[in-house]
């Protein structure tokens, strides 16, 4: 695995762990999915049940392959070992990408501004600068919005292990 995709792996497991206790259980998840759906209040019924239902999935998935001795925990050893593995995530990865995207486009144009983009990364824990150069990699048009796909494919990216110099790493390393 490459060394970004493990720094990667390293800060989701942070961000994962909302509630601070050191290992991953279903309350992270259920943290997480409150934050992110208080910062868009305003999509759809559907897009936020479809959101809640990724993280749903998320926590199923990630627990039924990694919980490896069945105690309801994910360890930072246990996520660690193979959470990058697309055969087993990619699905799952590609349902929450699209879902955490859709958020970001309540009026359904197919663009999601600056603000928008903003609120929900920091709902999830990402640090400010490091939300602005993502949204920066992502090449904003002259208002100042990306596009819905380009962010569903740079989260997509984020849990692809090969890869490399992606958007994503941004959120691993302090912007120069």
């Amino acid at each position: 695995m490459r060394d970004e995709a493990v720094r990667r792996a390293a800060l989701i497991f942070k961000l994962f762990d909302a509630n601070k206790n050191g290992v991953l259980d279903p309350q992270d998840f259920g943290l997480i999915t409150d934050r992110v759906l208080a910062a868009a209040e305003d999509s759809t019924q559907k897009d936020r049940e479809a959101f809640a239902s990724s993280m749903r999935q998320w926590w199923d998935v990630l627990a039924g392959a990694l919980d490896t001795d069945n105690d309801g925990l994910i360890s930072p050893q246990e996520f660690e070992a193979s959470v990058l593995d697309p055969e087993r995530f990619a699905p799952t990865a590609d349902l929450f990408a699209n879902a955490l995207a859709t958020l970001g486009d309540p009026d359904n144009d197919g663009l999601i501004e600056r603000p928008r983009f903003l609120d929900l990364m920091t709902a999830w824990g990402f640090d400010v600068p490091n939300v602005h150069a993502l949204f920066e990699a992502f090449g904003p048009d002259a208002t100042d919005r990306v596009t819905v796909t380009a962010w569903a494919d740079g989260i997509r990216d984020y849990y692809t292990p090969g890869l490399a110099g992606i958007p994503g790493d941004r959120l691993v390393s302090l912007p120069a």
